[in-house]
C-alpha cells in the first residue's frame, strides 16, 4: 500500500495507512491546525498505548536554551489549568495503568498505558498535560533541583556519560553534540520566560503527532482527542498543514582523536567510533546487520573476543544512532583501568578488520536473524506499536509494515555490509574514556 503523506491529506479526512498481516488496521486523521491523529488497531488486546509525540528535542535549542525540552517533560505534569500535579498522577494511578514522558534530541513524547475500558481517562489527562500545563514559577524553581540531582546521577554513571562525551566528541558544541539533559549551568540559568515562551512556540498543532494502539475503534478515539485538545482545536487555522521535518544537517565540528574524562572510578568506561548514518539513509538495514554481527549479541564478534575468550569485560557492545543528516557509530566497553590497553587493542582490530573485509555468510545469517526476533518480539505489546507508529509519522514521514520492515532486512546482501562497513568504519576514529587516568595518557594508537 502507497504511503500517503500527511501534508497531502485533505483536512478532516481519514486515511487507512496500513492493513497489518496479524490483522492491524492503521488509520490516519488529520485535524484543523495540522494536527495528526494515527491509530493502530489490533483485536484481541486488553491494554491501550496512548501518546502524543512533539516534534521538539534537545536538537532544536539554541545555547541559551539547553535543556527546555527535558524541562518542560518535568513541568506539564506539575499541573495544568483544570488538575493540580497530585490530580494528574492520580487518575492513572486509580487506574492500575501507567503514565511517563521522555526527551530525546529531535522529539518528546507524552503517554499513558490502561485497559481499554480507560482509554477515555488517559486521553484526557494526557492531552490536558500536553496542551494546558501552567509552568508556574514556583514549579519551575521546585523542578529545577529535580532536573539538577537528574543530571548528578547521570555524572555518578559514567557507563551512561561517557555516550554523552561520545557524541560531543564528535559533534562538538553544536545541539547534537550537546546532552539532553542540558549542562549544570544551562539548567541554573534557565528562566520560567524562557520555558514558558519554548513551550508556547513549539507544543502547536502542527507539531503533534497522536498516537493509539490497542483495540480500539479509530472514529470514537478521533473524538476524544478533539475533546481533549479543544482549547487548542478552538482556534485552529484549518489552512495549517502538518509541519514537514525540518531539514537539518550536522558536520562533526570536532577533530577525531581523544577525548578524556580524569575520574576516579573502579571502570574504565570507553566509546571508540565514528559519524554514522542518517536515519534516512537506504543503507541503514545494512548497518543494522553489521552492528548485529559486531557487537550486537553474545555471540557477536566483540562479545566473543573481548568477554568469552579473554574475560577483559563485563559489558561490550557496538550500536548505532540515527537522526536527521547525521548519525554515530560506536563501540563501548567497561573494563578494569589495567587492561584498558588490550581491549581498546581488540576493539580497533575488530573494527579494521570489517571495515576492510566486511563479515561472513554465517554472520550474515546470524545477523538478519537476530534482528529479524528481535524486531517482531518487540511488537508484541500496545507500547511498542505505539512508538513505532509515533515516530514513524513524526520522524520518518512513513509507517512501515511489520512485512516490510523484516522485509529489507531480509534482502541486505554481505556485498552491501561491505560497502557500509569500509565507508562508516574506515572514518577517522574518535575516542571517549570515562576512568583513573591522567590528562597525558597516550591513548593514541586507539585512534591510528
Amino acid at each position: 500500500m502507497k504511503t500517503v503523506l500527511a501534508a497531502d491529506q485533505p483536512v478532516g479526512s481519514t486515511r487507512t495507512l496500513l492493513r497489518e498481516a496479524d490483522g492491524g488496521l492503521v488509520r490516519r486523521t488529520v485535524l484543523p491546525g495540522g494536527l495528526r491523529v494515527v491509530t493502530e488497531r489490533i483485536p484481541g488486546v486488553r491494554s491501550v498505548s496512548f501518546g502524543v509525540w512533539v516534534g521538539v528535542g534537545s536538537r532544536d535549542e539554541s545555547p541559551r536554551q539547553q535543556g527546555c525540552s527535558h524541562y518542560l517533560e518535568h513541568l506539564l505534569f506539575k499541573g495544568t489549568v483544570r488538575r493540580s500535579a497530585l490530580e494528574i498522577s492520580s487518575a492513572i494511578d486509580a487506574l492500575g495503568g501507567e503514565m511517563n514522558a521522555f526527551t530525546a534530541k529531535e522529539y518528546t513524547c507524552f503517554y499513558a498505558r490502561v485497559l481499554d475500558e480507560d482509554l477515555p481517562v488517559a486521553v484526557d489527562v494526557i492531552c490536558d498535560v500536553v496542551s494546558s500545563a501552567l509552568v508556574l514559577p514556583a514549579d519551575v524553581e521546585s523542578e529545577r533541583g529535580v532536573i539538577l540531582e537528574e543530571i548528578a546521577m547521570n555524572e555518578d554513571d559514567p557507563a551512561d556519560s561517557v555516550h554523552d562525551a561520545f557524541a560531543q566528541a564528535v559533534f562538538g558544541d553544536t545541539p547534537l553534540g550537546r546532552p539532553i539533559l542540558g549542562s549544570t549551568q544551562s539548567i541554573r540559568g534557565l528562566s520560567r520566560t524562557t520555558i514558558n515562551g519554548y513551550y508556547r512556540r513549539n507544543y502547536t498543532l502542527d507539531n503533534l503527532v497522536v498516537s493509539v494502539v490497542g483495540n480500539v475503534d479509530h472514529a470514537t478515539v478521533v473524538k476524544m482527542v478533539k475533546r481533549g485538545l479543544g482549547p487548542l482545536l478552538a482556534d485552529a487555522d484549518p489552512s495549517v498543514r502538518p509541519a514537514a521535518a525540518r531539514p537539518m544537517t550536522a558536520s562533526t565540528k570536532a577533530k577525531p582523536g581523544v577525548h578524556l574524562s580524569n575520574r576516579r572510578t573502579e571502570q574504565a568506561n570507553l566509546v571508540l567510533g565514528v559519524p554514522g548514518l542518517s536515519r534516512t539513509d537506504d543503507r541503514r538495514y545494512a548497518l543494522a546487520v553489521l552492528n548485529a554481527a559486531l557487537g550486537g549479541g553474545m555471540s557477536s564478534r566483540l562479545f566473543q573476543e573481548v568477554r568469552e575468550k579473554r574475560g577483559l569485560a563485563y559489558s561490550v557492545y557496538s550500536y548505532a544512532a540515527a537522526y536527521n543528516g547525521a548519525g554515530l557509530f560506536g563501540v563501548y566497553a567497561g573494563c578494569a583501568p589495567a587492561k584498558v590497553d588490550q581491549v581498546l587493542d581488540l576493539c580497533q582490530t575488530e573494527l579494521a578488520r570489517v571495515a576492510e573485509h566486511g563479515i561472513t555468510n554465517e554472520e550474515l545469517t546470524r545477523g538478519k536473524g537476530q534482528l529479524r526476533g528481535s524486531f517482531v518480539l518487540g511488537m508484541e505489546d500496545t507500547s511498542s506499536r505505539m512508538v513505532r507508529v509515533g515516530k514513524g509519522e513524526l520522524v520518518h514521514g512513513e509507517i512501515l509494515s511489520l512485512d516490510e520492515s523484516l522485509r529489507r532486512f531480509a534482502a541486505v546482501t554481505l556485498d552491501e555490509v561491505r560497502e557500509v562497513a569500509a565507508a562508516v568504519l574506515g572514518a577517522p576514529r574518535t575516542l571517549a574514556v570515562i576512568g583513573p587516568f591522567k590528562q597525558g595518557r597516550d591513548f593514541s594508537s586507539a585512534v591510528a
